[in-house]
């Protein structure tokens, strides 16, 4: 082959693989390719026309992004003060679409357990990851238990402290009065108590309030309030009666 012949065939070449380089750079940006200066997110395309093939060229050069996640599934999870101060095993169903390898979906029904800790409190999160509907191409959402106190008929809580409130009369106010409570884990508590109750009077019992969150042996304070009934009447006898006892 003369030098004049190889020449000609190495510009046959060049303007071959011109033509399908420009092919193929068109063909991507048809996908929704672009080259590097268009910056794409997730995507990306180089028109390398002096690498080591014009596919092989192609085919590395894209960077596929990684598929999407669905946003989480919330969901309020509704639990006893006694469940939060003893802990308790609590079982969920739920219904979600799963998908095959063929991208062929079903509807399953799959239970969830949950432990709850003692001295858990109202807003923690549990996360099952990706146990929302499968679809092609997506990540399936995580889905979120968020736990909720239901209101006790004994006790109000506050933070890892539990507060009870009993209304008494006036007479009990000054000669004294004992609490009776049942506990959150069933115990019977008694409590005497011989000061004098003033309105802002409160009985404080240490390490009889909620369980501290890691550390479950020691407790919060258990706060007893009181609501006094004062008498709407007084009459003559009484009232010179308070007067003796208290003075003028």
């Amino acid at each position: 082959m003369t030098s004049h012949s190889r020449a000609a065939d190495a510009e046959s070449f060049e303007n071959k693989r011109g033509i399908f380089s420009s092919y193929f750079y068109r063909l991507a940006e048809s996908f929704g390719f672009n080259s590097p200066n268009q910056n794409r997110k997730g995507t990306e395309f180089s028109n390398n026309r002096d690498g080591d093939g014009i596919v092989r060229s192609f085919e590395e050069s894209v960077v596929v992004s990684a598929p999407g996640k669905d946003p989480a599934i919330k969901h309020t999870l509704s639990c006893s003060l006694e469940e939060l101060y003893q802990g308790a095993t609590k079982t969920l169903k739920i219904t979600r679409q799963v998908a095959d390898r063929r991208g062929l979906t079903r509807k399953i029904e799959e239970i969830l357990t949950i432990d709850t800790k003692p001295g858990w409190k109202k807003g923690t999160k549990i996360t099952f990851e990706e146990k929302g509907n499968e679809r092609p191409n997506i990540t399936p959402a995580d889905v979120v238990f968020i736990v909720d106190e239901k209101p006790h008929s004994e006790f109000t809580r506050d933070g890892n402290d539990l507060i009870v409130t009993r209304r008494i009369s006036v007479t009990e106010a000054f000669t004294g009065y004992t609490v009776h409570l049942i506990t959150l884990d069933g115990r019977n508590l008694t409590l005497p108590i011989n000061d004098v109750i003033h309105p802002n009077y409160q009985k404080f019992v240490p390490n009889e309030g909620m369980p501290i969150l890691g550390d479950p042996t020691k407790r919060g304070i258990l706060k007893i309030k009181f609501d006094i009934r004062f008498p709407t009447r007084v009459n003559a006898e009484q009232k010179a009666g308070m007067r003796r006892l208290f003075g003028p």
